[in-house]
């Protein structure tokens, strides 16, 4: 337990983290790699270069100090990194260079300002917030251990077959190269490869959303080809079947709710159908009687994936409704009539398109921040509360209220 006066002073510090959070999370960065360049192997170099990982990490330490005198609100969001960190191998001893350094950077930008006091409160608050994140994420070290078909760290697994499924999307089917049992996961989560491009001094860490529903012997993941992407560069154009990759068990907490029997409203834009995809691939498996709507937003049928997999689910499952929204439709789009909307998605269509299930149905949707703030907002818009809507992001975790408030 943290005294008051500790409390007191963290909280002091919080309109000084609300101007130079970001700063001090840059210069953290730049401090942990020029003292323990190994860690590249761990970190997204792409989220590094954006800017996203610090923007990320300086969000968590406000909401920290924020909340310090209420830090069981935050175990959520512990629990939401922390399955991120399990999943990218990141582990207890880590936490102690992470904590030095951060103080480190905050005497660095803040100067005098960063007195021995705020520091000494700082760093016994870290302590107490690194043991809750160790023990959280011992707990879900153990659970992707000791599961059925479950491991520890990274298990190599062969590429059974490469699927072409768009212009930008690949799917990769990946079998256990020790041709032991898989681990179940619950629709809606990922899986963490581990790639070492040739020409690369580190290794590269991605998270990808399984597209598939569990129970198969193989776990499946669809890949857009980013230009500047170094993961999805290798995976399409140097992997090939039969060649080896290196995964971490499923984890993530945004996931199917199977014990409700609500409608359920599915949203993707772009390759955020990908979770999407394994939630309705789920629904139509084992519960077959449940509504559903899906919604998939895309720039036009040349990068659309999956399409046909899902005309052909809705056209076998009544109780599944599709819907298909293209920004810029190609003319070969236009003559198939194989949209449902054209432009993009906007309150009165969504509305329209939730029909009578907007007021019970749950809402998950998945894509490019922008687009996920704009669905948050009509969601809001047509009061479905927060209880009923669910999403994911893409690499660290960005505030969409932030944005939509600021408008």
């Amino acid at each position: 337990m943290l005294s008051k006066e500790t409390i007191s002073i963290i909280k002091s510090t919080v309109p000084v983290l609300e101007v130079h959070g970001t700063k001090i999370t840059t210069r953290f960065y730049q401090l942990l790699f020029e003292r323990h360049p190994e860690l590249l192997n761990i970190f997204n170099h792409a989220n590094q270069k954006h800017g996203r990982q610090q923007t990320a990490l300086a969000n968590s330490v406000y909401a920290a100090a924020l909340h310090i005198d209420r830090l069981e609100e935050i175990i959520p969001i512990v629990k939401k990194i922390g399955h991120k960190h399990r999943s990218l191998g990141v582990k207890a001893e880590h936490y102690p260079i992470v904590g030095e350094t951060l103080l480190d950077a905050m005497v660095e930008v803040l100067g005098d300002a960063a007195t021995d006091e705020i520091l000494a409160a700082w760093g016994e608050a870290y302590g107490v917030i690194a043991n809750a994140f160790i023990g959280v994420e011992k707990e879900m070290y153990e659970e992707a251990e000791n599961q059925a078909g479950g491991w520890a760290d990274f298990r190599e697994f062969v590429v059974a077959k490469k699927v072409v499924e768009s212009d930008v999307i690949t799917s990769f089917y990946l079998q256990p190269y020790d041709g032991g049992k898989i681990a179940e996961f619950k629709a809606g989560q990922y899986v963490t490869i581990k790639v070492k491009p040739r020409d690369s001094e580190y290794t590269h860490l991605r998270q990808y959303s399984l597209s598939d529903a569990s129970g198969k012997n193989y776990y499946r993941i669809s890949v857009k080809h980013e230009n500047d992407g170094v993961v999805s560069s290798y995976l399409h154009e140097k992997v090939v079947e039969g060649d080896k990759v290196e995964l971490t068990a499923p984890a993530g907490d945004f996931v199917l709710n199977t014990d409700s029997e609500k409608p359920v409203v599915l949203i993707g834009g772009g390759v955020g159908v990908t979770p999407m995809l394994s939630m309705l691939n789920t629904l139509v498996e084992v519960q077959p009687e449940r509504e559903v709507i899906f919604i998939h937003a895309a720039e036009n049928g040349a990068v659309q994936a999956f399409g046909k997999h899902v005309e052909e689910l809705a056209g076998a499952n009544r109780q599944v409704k599709n819907y298909v929204v293209y920004a810029n439709p190609t003319e070969a789009d236009v003559e198939r009539g194989a949209f449902d909307l054209k432009g993009l998605i906007d309150l009165k269509w969504l509305k329209a398109a939730a029909g009578d299930v907007a007021a019970e149905a749950d809402f998950y949707f998945c894509g490019p921040i922008p687009f996920m703030r704009v669905m948050k907002q009509y969601l809001a818009e047509m009061g479905v509360s927060d209880e009923r809507v669910y999403y994911e992001f893409f690499g660290p975790a960005a505030s969409l209220d932030a944005v939509v408030e600021a408008k």
